[in-house]
């Protein structure tokens, strides 16, 4: 059994929704929708056989359809890809790292073709906590910086800039990311 450092029990417990209730201010989800306030904390890992797709203007970067979704309380689901669905060699590592209370340490990438670089817009898990083995080098895409497609439908960014997550029409919210949403 691996002891959680105290700092990170800290951020775990600080979330006020956890997925078991839906808050008063949550969009009621329509037939072939879900709540993003129905999703768990901590997050899980699904399975998602549709067609994900990640672009730069033509030039496509990943299309996989063994891609799986990570779904947590409050957040657009992020769909992360097996390393073998992408073009890796338009990928370079980058030298930031983030930490998730959740998920472990996240490593990000940069995107070049041709002579076109886009800075820290893809990450990753290489050093994940446990729980978030089975997604270890699988990488996500910040679709605010890339075209990113689920199925057919091209992907809004979750809102706020920091946060990855892909927002489609299935999905109600509020999203955190929005103004005011840091306690969520």
């Amino acid at each position: 059994m691996i002891n959680t450092p105290k700092w990170i029990k800290e951020a775990r417990e600080k979330w006020a929704f956890r997925g078991q209730k839906r808050p008063d201010f949550a969009i009621e989800p329509k037939p072939g929708q879900e709540s993003v306030w129905d999703y768990p904390r901590p997050p899980i890992i699904v399975p998602d056989p549709r067609t994900v797709r990640v672009q730069l203007h033509h030039n496509v970067i990943s299309e996989s359809n063994q891609a799986v979704s990570v779904k947590e309380t409050a957040s657009a689901p992020v769909f992360y890809i097996p390393p073998q669905h992408i073009r890796m060699e338009w990928l370079i590592r980058s030298e930031r790292e983030t930490m998730c209370e959740w998920k472990g340490i996240g490593t990000y990438w940069h995107v070049k073709i041709e002579d076109q670089v886009l800075m820290n817009v893809a990450w990753s898990y290489e050093r994940p906590f446990p729980e978030f083995e089975s997604i270890k080098g699988w990488i996500s895409f910040y679709p605010a910086l890339l075209d990113c497609f689920v199925g057919e439908e091209q992907v809004r960014p979750q809102p706020g800039g920091f946060y990855g997550g892909w927002v489609t029409s299935e999905i109600v919210g509020p999203i955190k990311g929005e103004p005011g949403s840091g306690g969520w």
